[in-house]
């Protein structure tokens, strides 16, 4: 196990911890979330673990992360099959309205913890270090300019500080009761470092990677093509669900007069989504001009 990686973490953490509230650390009931929870635990930091139930995580899942010790659920107002019905439109690569509305929300004005790692994607390499800011772009990035900050600028506006210097610690502390915090203390650590630490300190994790899994997330997600159809196959009800949604949503779209691809069932609609092919897509990029750019809420 890398222990330099393992306290360099643990300094990012005390270095960060807010004075008069507990960290805000969000736990998805994956193999990078047990990383931040038990790093949390060792930096002996006061935080609270929140999980937001997305409605159509695995039951393995989510029987694990009731296991977890006073881990506080944060239930929807709206299930996924609700989504998808009001949304008029399938969750797809390109309309990712489910992460926004069903994981990512909670919060809100405290500072965070998160797993994420530059190992995940190179959009995370990209977009993501230490610290993570997002809100309010042109406040918080002209104040960092005032103060010297080394950073970078993310495709949707949010800030990535490139280190942890006592600067960037004050600043943190300045901006994230208006803004969305992140400090992401596992970035740099590989997929072997989180198994490494994890099996040291006895934690074995979700079950489902012991089924060969190597992402833990929503069930049916197209975000992962390889196992949607597998995991569909795993979870017929989520199979019935999704099509009995989609039925709801081809009814809503015909009511409100927005029909597409002459879809009369949502079996129809269920086998598209399975097989996205350039005339699919086209037809994806119509129910784009659809969203204002406000964002999803605004459907």
């Amino acid at each position: 196990m890398d222990k330099e990686k393992e306290k360099r973490a643990i300094k990012y953490l005390k270095s960060f911890e807010p004075e008069d509230e507990p960290y805000y650390l969000c736990y998805s009931g994956g193999k990078d979330s047990d990383c931040i929870r038990i790093l949390a635990e060792l930096a002996g930091v006061k935080h609270e673990v929140y999980h937001n139930l997305t409605t159509v995580d695995a039951p393995e899942t989510v029987r694990y992360v009731k296991s977890i010790p006073d881990i506080i659920i944060n239930k929807p107002k709206l299930s996924m099959w609700q989504l998808i019905v009001k949304t008029g439109m399938p969750p797809t690569r390109l309309m990712r309205y489910c992460c926004t509305t069903l994981k990512e929300g909670g919060g809100k004005g405290r500072l965070k913890i998160i797993g994420v790692r530059w190992a995940e994607s190179y959009n995370r390499k990209v977009n993501n270090d230490i610290v993570k800011i997002i809100g309010k772009p042109k406040t918080t990035q002209k104040e960092a300019e005032k103060r010297g900050l080394d950073y970078n600028v993310t495709k949707s506006g949010g800030m990535v500080l490139n280190n942890d210097n006592d600067e960037n610690r004050r600043f943190v502390e300045h901006c994230y009761r208006t803004t969305s915090t992140m400090i992401n203390p596992i970035v740099d650590w590989t997929d072997n470092d989180v198994w490494d630490f994890l099996n040291y300190y006895g934690c074995e994790s979700n079950p489902l990677y012991k089924c060969g899994y190597k992402r833990i997330g929503c069930i049916g997600c197209p975000m992962n093509r390889r196992t949607q159809i597998l995991e569909l196959i795993r979870y017929p009800i989520y199979r019935l669900n999704y099509i009995r949604a989609f039925d709801r949503m081809v009814l809503a779209r015909k009511e409100a007069g927005k029909p597409y691809n002459n879809w009369s069932n949502g079996e129809e609609v269920f086998r598209w989504w399975l097989d996205l092919n350039d005339e699919n897509l086209s037809i994806e990029e119509n129910m784009l001009k659809e969203i204002d750019s406000k964002g999803w809420e605004k459907l």
